[in-house]
C-alpha cells in the first residue's frame, strides 16, 4: 500500500526550532530504523506490554488505517515483541508504522516487510507468553524515552530522528 511521502523530521524541527508550540515533541535519538520504510507518519496509537507481544499480535492484526502503533515495551533489550511475522502482519494490515521502546528480531524479515519500523535495539530472544499480562495496556498515554506519547498524537520517523505533535503537520 503506498504511503504520502513522510515529512522531514529536520524540516519539522526547523518549522518548530523558535517556536513554544507545547504540543511538539521530539523523542531523544535512540532510536533504530528497521522497516522496509525508510520514514514513516500517522496517527498514534499506544499498546503498553513487557516481554510478552500477545496484545501486539491481536493489534496488528486488525486494520491500521495508515496508523502508527508506539509500543511501551518496558525498555527491555532482553527479549524481543516484534519479529518478522508481527511486521507481516502490520504491512498487511494498513499500518504505517510501529515504533518499538524495546527489541525487534528477524532483521532480514523487518528489511523486507512494507511497514516502518523503529526500535531501541534487537536481540534474537522470542518474546515470552503469558496467560496474563501484567501491565499490557491499549490507547492510553505512554511514555517513551522521557516523552508522554497519547492516542492521536501523530508521530514522524525517519532516519533523523522521531518526533511527535498533537496535531497533524
Amino acid at each position: 500500500m503506498p504511503t504520502p511521502s513522510s515529512p522531514s523530521t529536520c524540516d519539522l524541527c526547523d518549522r518548530f526550532r523558535d517556536s513554544d508550540h507545547a504540543g511538539f515533541r521530539v523523542l531523544p535519538g535512540i532510536f533504530r530504523l528497521y522497516g522496509g520504510r525508510a520514514a514513516f507518519h500517522g496517527p498514534v496509537r499506544t499498546l503498553r506490554c513487557f516481554e510478552d507481544n500477545s496484545l501486539l499480535r491481536e493489534r496488528v492484526q486488525t486494520p491500521g488505517d495508515g496508523q502508527v502503533l508506539v509500543v511501551e515495551a518496558g525498555v527491555s533489550l532482553r527479549r524481543a515483541v516484534l519479529g518478522g511475522n508481527l511486521a507481516g502482519l502490520a504491512a498487511s494490515n494498513g499500518w504505517a508504522g510501529l515504533l518499538v521502546h524495546g527489541a525487534v528480531r528477524d532483521l532480514a524479515e523487518l528489511r523486507a516487510a512494507d511497514v516502518g519500523i523503529a526500535a531501541l535495539g534487537h536481540c534474537p530472544m522470542p518474546t515470552a507468553r503469558q496467560s496474563c499480562l501484567p501491565g499490557g495496556a491499549l490507547d492510553l498515554p505512554v511514555q517513551v524515552a522521557g516523552v508522554w506519547v497519547r492516542p492521536g498524537d501523530w508521530l514522524y520517523a525517519d532516519e533523523d530522528g522521531v518526533v511527535v505533535s498533537d496535531v497533524a503537520l
